[in-house]
């Protein structure tokens, strides 16, 4: 990808979703609205339009900056550190 920043381009192969539910929500029986996947570990946890957050709690956490989509017939990937996003 062009014009991106230099975590997003060191992403090779991207880790698709294994799991269709927020594992963080799972836990606490809670409702999320749309999921993300973490791009250094493959976690599946839930956007900022859910009440949780919880994939910006794991970027906090971890320092694992770039997300994609879990959504179907979404491509896209989002960098938390640089705030870059890009289509693929």
């Amino acid at each position: 990808m062009k014009n991106v920043c230099e975590d997003i381009n060191n992403i090779r192969e991207f880790k698709q979703e294994t799991n269709h539910v927020c594992e963080e929500c799972v836990k606490t029986n809670s409702e999320w609205v749309h999921l993300r996947i973490c791009q250094a570990c493959g976690v599946t946890l839930c956007c900022d339009s859910s009440p949780h957050k919880h994939m910006t709690k794991h970027y906090h956490r971890s320092n694992h900056p770039v997300v994609i989509s879990a959504e179907p017939g979404e491509r896209w990937i989002w960098c938390y550190k640089h705030e870059v996003y890009a289509e693929y």
